[in-house]
């Protein structure tokens, strides 16, 4: 079997097509700010990748999720980071509707059409800032009358000029002062809803992860979700699974992104066999660390336990590729480093995932309680 060929296989089996047109485009045009590849990723159906088959999408394993991402990761490295952000409000999305049961706005509304029109989800969620859980409020609602003002911004915000939805939670105000959280899908066109310059990087600059802000948005009770106090053990969990979806797609992104770089090395046959053999390993034990998480979950084991597996997964990657960066640099040698853009972008675009969240270092007390017999707490 040849290098990658399980992914390719799963990638081109579910979205036809998309593989053959992303490989058309040079690396650069791809990673450009207008890059064409999330629209091409809408028009061969990769926004229905993961949602259920019952609301029309194509209801893919979490096994065969990390294997398109890791495709789509070494094609065009920041559409499968910007996507990996769909992925993970699709996935919180569909949980919340079924924690809310059927018939609601949310579901009878919007989530029918995210599949029936392919829609792109963008996320307003907290995802792991300090002291805060990913669902947490990110803002307040202000009562007015016949409905509530929402005022904030997600910066950065992947997705945020494709987007066609924003997911967001919501603090509402209760009348003895406490704050109750809510949820909010929200049309992109919504009348205060705006995108501003935030990302300055070259790197992955594809991924549109500039700030989303809200000044003024109006919205009625229909549109923002208030959970009963009964279903707040449900939502916990829920937060549990959303970091586990997320740690899994990232690490499959940029192991992706490695992989290109490997790929190029094998064809090129550069540095001796060993050398190679030694990167091709390296790469390979990173996606088989996420394979592994995506079978856990496959499983069902969705738990506390398998979220600190998520987290020691995501942080062993990424030390395996900064690792396989390195050698497959060196080997790839000089002129390959002089003679194109690509290898320097990709080498410097894989020090990405370190800093997604939750970090190493906001990790380091909770993985440490948890080795001591507690719970991991995420925060």
């Amino acid at each position: 079997m040849r290098f990658m060929q399980a992914d390719r296989d799963t990638c081109d089996t579910l979205l036809p097509g998309l593989r053959a047109e992303l490989a058309k485009l040079p690396l650069s045009a791809l990673e450009a700010e207008d890059s064409p590849a999330i629209e091409l990723f809408r028009a061969h159906g990769g926004p229905n990748l993961l949602v259920p088959k019952a609301y029309g999408g194509l209801d893919a394993s979490a096994l065969d999720a990390t294997r398109v991402v890791r495709v789509l990761g070494s094609l065009a490295p920041s559409l499968a980071v910007a996507t990996a952000m769909h992925h993970f409000s699709i996935g919180t999305l569909f949980g919340i509707a079924d924690s809310f049961g059927q018939g609601t706005d949310l579901n009878e509304l919007l989530l029918k059409r995210v599949a029936e029109e392919r829609l792109l989800v963008a996320s307003g969620f907290a995802e792991g800032r300090s002291g805060q859980g990913i669902l947490s409020p990110t803002m307040e609602a202000e009562p007015v009358d016949g409905g509530y003002l929402l005022n904030g911004s997600k910066k950065p915000c992947s997705l945020s000029k494709s987007m066609d939805l924003l997911t967001a939670s919501v603090g509402m105000r209760q009348p003895d002062g406490s704050v109750e959280m809510g949820f909010l899908l929200l049309p992109a066109d919504t009348p205060g809803v705006s995108v501003h310059p935030f990302w300055s990087n070259f790197a992955l600059a594809g991924a549109e992860s500039n700030e989303v802000r809200l000044t003024d948005v109006f919205v009625t009770d229909n549109q923002i979700l208030q959970p009963p106090a009964d279903l707040l053990d449900d939502l916990s969990e829920l937060q549990e699974v959303g970091l586990i979806w997320f740690q899994m797609i990232a690490s499959a992104a940029y192991t992706g992104l490695v992989s290109a770089l490997v790929g190029r090395l094998l064809e090129q046959g550069r540095g001796s066999a060993s050398d190679r053999a030694a990167v091709a390993v390296r790469v390979e034990s990173a996606a088989l660390l996420v394979e592994g998480l995506a079978r856990r979950v496959m499983d069902g084991d969705t738990g506390n336990d398998v979220l600190a597996a998520a987290l020691v997964t995501r942080f062993s990657v990424k030390d395996l590729l900064a690792d396989t960066v390195r050698d497959a640099v060196e080997l790839l040698g000089g002129m390959a480093y002089v003679s194109s853009s690509d290898v320097a972008y990709l080498s410097a675009a894989s020090h990405a995932l370190a800093f997604h969240p939750p970090s190493r270092t906001s990790t380091t007390d909770g993985l440490l309680d948890y080795y001591a017999g507690k719970p991991l707490v995420v925060g």
